[in-house]
């Protein structure tokens, strides 16, 4: 199973969010890295897989495209997500994975070609359409992209886990037979079990490698055996 590091940038910094509510989000200045300047800190965690929300973009107050791609050209690749509302939107570079968004695009989801959608999550509904995300990930199947990402907004930065959720993990395996991430409080290297034991290829995670809940040298070599 794929293991990515999860970094949330706001005006040129590295920010730690929580909760999905990014109103609150402050520099990650206690964490592993020396400096919140996103290039340093994605040379000094030393990632192999790196995903990047632009919260400036997402929010349309600034963009990061330049150190993203700075960014993308030091690991192995690097799902971006930085607000798509159309297909025009797409970042290119190398390494670089665009991730659509639910929560922001306004293009018909069967319009887009490549990339990955996120199917963006609060209190167990999709935003902002407020479906279920099965009926999301089943209409996923007829569209035409690389894989899907569930990123469960609520819970990201909190370190909850994932065992209470695992009949939803279940079932989101069951209904997608593509390439399924997941995001959202990971909190240790039993949660990192449960995903992989479900079926999901690939974990996003940020809190617990800081806190080295999730030791430092699975993200580095990016995938949990």
């Amino acid at each position: 199973m794929e293991l990515v590091l999860a970094l949330d940038l706001r005006q040129n910094t590295v920010v730690h969010g929580k909760s999905g509510m990014r109103a609150t989000y402050k520099p990650l200045d206690w964490g592993l890295s020396p400096t919140v300047e996103p290039v340093g800190f994605v040379e000094a965690i030393k990632p192999k897989y790196l995903y990047i929300a632009d919260l400036d973009r997402i929010e349309e107050t600034g963009s990061h495209d330049d150190m993203i791609r700075a960014c993308a050209e030091r690991v192995e690749c690097c799902y971006v997500d930085r607000g798509i509302q159309t297909p025009s939107d797409l970042l290119s570079g190398p390494h670089i994975k665009n991730v659509i968004g639910t929560e922001t695009t306004l293009a018909d989801l069967s319009h887009y070609h490549g990339g990955y959608l996120s199917v963006d999550i609060i209190n167990g509904k999709v935003i902002p359409t407020g479906e279920s995300p099965e009926v999301v990930l089943r209409s996923a199947r007829d569209w035409d992209f690389e894989g899907c990402i569930i990123l469960n907004l609520g819970f990201v930065g909190t370190e909850e886990g994932v065992g209470a959720g695992i009949n939803n993990l279940e079932t989101w395996r069951s209904v997608y037979e593509g390439r399924l991430l997941y995001g959202g409080g990971v909190a240790s290297v039993s949660d990192l079990d449960i995903l992989k034991n479900t079926g999901i290829d690939g974990a996003i995670i940020a809190t617990a490698i800081h806190t080295g809940a999730v030791p430092s040298e699975l993200i580095q070599r990016g995938y949990l055996c």
